[in-house]
């Protein structure tokens, strides 16, 4: 009886452990997450082919409402399918097949309150979200702080870009996720400012594999997150903005109407850096906001002020960039700040319809204004205020208008959401596409929002003009955003440079490092539905013909995207489609030259394909290559230089 007793006991008990946790795998069985509760604090686990990627990492968060992040019980779980197939015309890839598995698991707090927590997991991605319900009476709730974490093995390394401090920089605009990326560094190295790191980011779990951290489906319902610094263990964990952003206005703790759900925070998964690169998890997991009567349409632009700066802001310069991007067979032009002042209004009109006679589109800059910088760059005060900013968009769509470019946003809380969200609403209403800079990380917001085409949020090609470092440092940072920053959403890098100074006569300021090579590569590489290239009305001259040629061929959408080679700051080798036709392009931050042999399954066995590379002495050339060994395909980058190959 005794033993009996015993083995009843120890049947009851081990019910009672199994109740308390749930796993789910991706549909080949290979990634595996696991839930659990452990003396009331929830965790999750991410294996991949059976090898550790996260070790018990805590969930759960405190509230207004009750605290949800200790004392919690298991109550139940269900599961089930997705199978979901959509389009998309500013992604990676133009047509995704999505098929994950999905477990939600319910928990109940110490006071009986639940709350559920939803996994779903594909081949290569695990997103996540906590979903709460509507309690009695009680209709809205404060997050205040996440426990949400992400505990990482110790021999983990880092390639994180630093969270800056708040209220810093230029006018007081910062954090605008512009800071310098530290490659391979340990993975408790404290961050630069103290204040952790931006989404997304990537580790190295040693030799098992590789991480990408991020969110997605960020809106005006909450606020966007970071990393904290992490702590003696290796444990990072959500960090909500900083109270000082957007000059102290604004809470820092969202609140959700109930029943209502945070954003997805995603974890990509790969024993290489293919499936980092070629996620599509940012935009699998959400829905549109809105949908829209109008047709946009993508291409590629001229903008005078990122070589010619300021001081071309006035109606002469910008015909003659209207000119260039005539020439050029673009479809934009973009004119940024001050053009209210030099140009004025009523010539800005003229201006416009100068364009159009040219084949020519405008997109025209605003500051977002408000209460939080110092910005005088105008026009200012305009896209903050909802009456004042129909208006402008109003006239805006009058004279023809296509896109707008709002720059200066400097914060991550969530009445900052709301302007995001209330602009592209705004926008959408008038026909107009929208351009962020100086902003945060897009967060699914091409899948989201039918208008939007682009956010800076990356140390873009403004530096390179501002500070010869950053001219040295080209190449390691164009090596790290096709693994990182531009895997998660569209880049608005603005790059492409064909001077060789970046001055208005190609003859003083920053010498640009890398080659023209390179500089056309970067327009397959960085990812945009928009591209506002860098060149100049002198390159129609001065630059090599092959290198015009190229540029006014390139697409700006893609139809697949492959990744072949590389490792982050050191070297990337892409593939890009366009309809039928291939664009593989890569580049060298190395001193040295790289010979690489690359498997190219796009290509056959006597394929003819537009070889273009950079001789010893770093000139361009351009020949004709035939196809012998699809998957040994021999190719040498220079220093600091690229290659692309067009089948």
């Amino acid at each position: 009886m005794r033993k009996q007793a015993f083995l009843l006991l120890f049947a009851l008990g081990m019910s009672s452990a199994w109740a308390q946790q749930a796993t789910v795998s991706g549909p080949d069985n290979l990634l595996k997450v696991d839930v659990s509760v452990n003396e009331g604090i929830p965790f999750y686990s991410v294996t991949y082919k059976g090898k550790t990627m996260l070790e018990d990492s805590p969930l759960g968060f405190v509230s207004n409402v009750g605290d949800f992040s200790k004392g919690m019980a298991y109550t139940g779980q269900k599961t089930r399918s997705i199978e979901e197939s959509y389009t998309m015309d500013r992604i990676k890839r133009s047509k995704v097949d999505y098929r994950a598995n999905e477990l939600t698991v319910t928990l109940q707090n110490a006071d009986k309150k639940p709350i559920d927590i939803t996994f779903r997991v594909s081949n290569n991605d695990v997103a996540f979200r906590y979903e709460i319900p509507r309690y009695g009476d009680t209709g809205s709730i404060v997050i205040q702080q996440e426990a949400t974490g992400f505990d990482f093995p110790s021999y983990t390394t880092t390639f994180l870009c630093p969270q800056s401090d708040p209220m810093i920089g230029w006018k007081r605009t910062k954090p605008s996720y512009e800071e310098e990326y530290t490659p391979d560094a340990p993975l408790t190295q404290r961050s630069q400012y103290g204040r952790g790191f931006t989404f997304p980011g990537l580790f190295r779990i040693g030799n098992d594999g590789w991480v990408l951290v991020s969110e997605t489906g960020v809106d005006s319902r909450y606020c966007a997150s970071h990393l904290s610094d992490a702590d003696t263990e290796g444990r990072f964990t959500i960090a909500f903005p900083m109270p000082e952003e957007n000059n102290g206005n604004g809470t820092v703790a969202p609140g959700l109407a109930l029943p209502g759900v945070t954003p997805w925070r995603t974890v990509t998964v790969g024993d290489d850096l293919k499936p980092i690169v070629e996620t599509t998890v940012p935009w699998d997991v959400v829905e549109p906001r809105f949908t829209s009567e109008h047709d946009y349409q993508y291409g590629k632009g001229t903008w005078s002020w990122i070589v010619w700066q300021d001081a071309s802001i006035n109606y002469e310069d910008q015909v003659r960039f209207i000119d260039l991007a005539s020439a050029m067979g673009f479809q934009y032009v973009l004119i940024d700040c001050a053009w209210d002042v030099n140009i004025g209004y009523e010539k800005m009109e003229e201006l416009v319809a100068y364009a159009h006679s040219k084949h020519v589109d405008v997109f025209l800059w605003y500051s977002s204004s408000g209460y939080w910088n110092d910005i005088v760059q105008s026009p200012t005060n305009q896209m903050d205020n909802p009456i004042v900013r129909k208006k402008a968009m109003k006239w805006l769509k009058k004279i023809g208008v296509k896109g707008i470019k709002v720059d200066f946003f400097g914060g991550d809380k969530q009445e900052t959401m709301r302007l995001y969200e209330a602009i592209l609403s705004d926008a959408d209403d008038y026909g107009l596409m929208v351009i962020f800079h100086g902003c945060t990380l897009p967060r699914g917001w091409e899948r989201m929002y039918p208008n939007y085409v682009g956010s800076e949020a990356v140390l873009a090609s403004e530096n390179l003009v501002f500070q010869q470092h950053f001219d040295d440092m080209e190449a390691f940072n164009a090596c790290l955003h096709p693994f990182i920053r531009n895997t998660v959403g569209c880049m608005e890098f603005g790059g492409t440079f064909l001077n060789k100074r970046y001055n208005r006569t190609n003859d003083g300021g920053s010498v640009r490092k890398t080659t023209d090579i390179f500089q056309l590569a970067t327009a397959v590489l960085f990812q945009n539905p928009i591209q506002n290239f860098a060149i100049t009305p002198n390159n129609l001259t001065d630059a090599p013909q092959l290198a015009l040629d190229f540029l006014r061929e390139v697409p700006t959408t893609w139809d697949e995207t492959v990744f072949l080679d590389g490792y982050p700051g050191k070297y990337v080798v892409l593939a890009r489609r366009h309809a039928d036709r291939w664009y593989i392009a890569g580049i060298n931050a190395g001193k040295e030259p790289l010979k690489l042999e690359l498997n190219l399954p796009m290509c056959r066995k006597g394929d003819k394909i537009s070889y273009y590379s950079d001789t010893k002495d770093r000139a361009p050339q351009q020949e004709d290559m035939e196809i012998k060994r699809p998957e040994k395909v021999k190719v040498t980058l220079q220093p600091e230089g690229g290659i692309i190959l067009v089948k």
